[in-house]
């Protein structure tokens, strides 16, 4: 699996703050990680995070995973992502973007696409037609665009546009207008029908978030569950949850949380879904759940280093020796 590459997002990396999240990545770089991508909600600007290790950093694959398609207009994401690739001519810059979850567009003041899939169809055309760098004039029924034009001049490397995606009309619509294709939170059951979906619209590349941490699996368990609580009160992954298997653990885990027991329903995650979403164990245990992934069939794999546990720097460095030893 040596010809497969190997990713990793700071998406759990935030509370170490920019300077040490960068610091992790150039530690990634040198155990051969081949990219990068930064989530953007409330925390951390992606494209300043990114243009960061691109200093610190050579040839490494810089992605953001995921920028709200709700927070940045079309003509933004463009301008970001050609601004970034001419910065470094000798990297691919993945421009991740999707339909972002209702709790973090209510901190910005935005309201939800009524239509998320038609929101999204005219996103990504308008964001390629954006990035063509030809005079754009564009009437949706989201974006109105007059002649505008990517102010750059571009080279032969140019963004690759990748959609986060659950659902499958989403991942149906990612193989047809995107470049590639973004899971997450995914268990491996759900990976070979999440490709099907994608392959009915195109040939996207398969990139996909892994979640693991090599600790203790007692004293941790517990962040585990707290953190596919947050996932499974959201509509998109909980649905992705339930065809993966895990309707009795959501279901109870919902009705607990209307009845007002917060902790109950944190209660309800199991530790089979645990560890078919958030896998904590050995370096080898880890290795192989990596791997499982690209078994399963993921191009891509980008591992989600969760630090649990009293030494979480190690943690973070331990699971990523973990991931990278399962592709070398």
């Amino acid at each position: 699996m040596a010809d497969v590459p190997l990713g990793l997002t700071n998406g759990s990396l935030a509370s170490f703050g920019p300077a040490t999240m960068v610091d992790i990545v150039v530690e990634a770089r040198e155990l051969g990680y081949a990219s990068f991508w930064v989530i953007e909600a409330f925390g951390t600007d992606a494209m300043t995070i990114l243009g960061a290790v691109s200093q610190r950093t050579e040839g490494m694959q810089l992605g953001t995973g995921i920028i709200p398609a709700q927070l940045r207009t079309p003509q933004l994401a463009a301008m970001s992502a050609a601004t970034l690739q001419q910065l470094n001519p000798n990297a691919d810059v993945l421009l991740g973007v999707g339909v972002s979850a209702p709790g973090i567009l209510r901190l910005h003041g935005v309201e939800a696409a009524d239509k998320p899939v038609r929101f999204m169809r005219e996103y990504l055309t308008l964001l390629r037609e954006c990035l063509s760098g030809e005079s754009v004039t564009f009437e949706g029924d989201y974006f109105q665009v007059k002649r505008f034009r990517l102010g750059l001049r571009q080279g032969e490397r140019r963004p690759k546009i990748v959609l986060a995606a659950l659902n499958p009309r989403m991942l149906k619509l990612a193989g047809e207008l995107a470049d590639g294709v973004l899971f997450n939170y995914i268990p491996q059951a759900m990976v070979g029908p999440s490709i099907e979906a994608v392959r009915e619209g195109g040939d996207a590349t398969i990139y996909a978030y892994v979640h693991a941490a090599v600790t203790d699996f007692e004293p941790n368990v517990d962040s585990a569950r707290r953190d596919i609580f947050n996932y499974a009160m959201a509509d998109g992954y909980a649905n992705m949850f339930r065809r993966a298997g895990f309707s009795d653990e959501v279901n109870e885990l919902r009705e607990r949380y209307a009845a007002g027991d917060r902790e109950g329903s944190i209660a309800a995650v199991s530790d089979r879904m645990v560890q078919a979403i958030d896998f904590i164990g050995s370096e080898s245990e880890v290795s192989d759940f990596v791997r499982g992934h690209v078994d399963a069939g993921i191009d891509h794999p980008v591992l989600m280093a969760m630090p649990w546990g009293d030494d979480r720097r190690l943690v973070v460095r331990k699971t990523m020796e973990a991931a990278a030893s399962a592709l070398s």
